[in-house]
């Protein structure tokens, strides 16, 4: 029997539902999930396995007009998804334009590699608006293939990934077959701490924040673990600590829920917060925190 693998990369705006999507397909929480923009950072693979193939799934960050170096960084991982792509997926939602990079754009329509165009949030269309949306995209990305999916309602996500399988290469495994993505325990540590700071706390905090997850002990029956928030200003650790520490222990004990879930054992988390001016445009706290590989 042959066998099929390849990567198969993710892009699109932010908040348009990659993360969503790759989750649904992966059948694990890898990626942060919440509607703001921006959410994911970093390229993020997610390994689904079957007996014949071996889907690698790229989440990416969504692509914007860098402001900082950070978000220089971020947007190097999309380039780099355009690389190595077997297969390329450009989600868009119901209503929107194209991509805010016109040099991304370019690369889309012109790509030598099979693209699926995704139309996602179609829950929140009507049928006229449907057909629309898909005599537009049909126009502006005529090289695609488009599905109009629901990727939170699991509408379509099945088809397209059937459809995706089909467009594999014929190539042994890149990973072992139990391996469910190429990410170590502690960056779900840091990326699941982040998400619960994205959700509790509003405005410029949950941009400015990095995790360092400093220790990571794993017993039999239980994990230890000691984190690092890491802030651009004073007033930014106040407002993560709170009112005699309740905002930074709401955060903690939501994590340790997620965390548990996750691991499959007990959690002892430790969160701590820590000032660094400006990390977001420190080239070496950058690469310390695997932005600039």
């Amino acid at each position: 029997m042959s066998h099929k693998a390849g990567f198969v990369n993710i892009i699109g705006n932010p908040n348009v539902g990659k993360s969503t999507l790759m989750n649904a397909f992966v059948g694990e929480r890898l990626s942060i999930i919440t509607s703001k923009a921006q959410t994911t950072r970093h390229r993020i693979l997610g390994i689904v396995n079957g007996e014949d193939f071996q889907m690698i799934l790229s989440d990416t960050p969504g692509i914007i007009k860098p402001a900082y170096e950070m978000q220089e960084s971020m947007m190097n991982f999309v380039k780099s998804a355009f690389e190595d792509a077997d297969v390329l997926i450009y989600m868009v939602e119901i209503g929107e334009q194209e991509l805010k990079d016109e040099a991304f754009f370019n690369k889309i329509i012109h790509s030598k590699i099979p693209v699926l165009l995704l139309l996602n949030k179609i829950d929140n269309s009507n049928q006229a608006q449907l057909e629309e949306q898909v005599a537009f995209w049909t126009a502006k990305v005529p090289n695609a293939e488009i599905y109009p999916i629901s990727a939170l309602q699991n509408f379509n996500v099945p088809e397209v990934f059937q459809r995706i399988i089909s467009l594999l290469p014929e190539s042994p495994a890149y990973y072992p077959k139990d391996q469910l993505t190429d990410k170590p325990e502690r960056f779900f540590v840091n990326e699941t701490i982040r998400e619960k700071i994205l959700l509790n706390y509003s405005k410029e905090i949950p941009y400015a924040v990095e995790i360092v997850t400093e220790e990571f002990f794993e017993d039999e029956n239980i994990i230890r673990i000691r984190s690092l928030i890491m802030v651009e200003r004073d007033t930014q650790k106040g407002i993560i600590i709170g009112h005699k520490g309740a905002a930074l222990k709401k955060v903690g004990m939501e994590s340790r829920v997620d965390l548990e879930k996750f691991f499959g054992k007990q959690i002892h988390i430790e969160l701590y917060v820590k000032v660094n001016k400006n990390w977001r445009s420190n080239a070496n706290m950058l690469k310390r925190f695997g932005y600039n590989q």
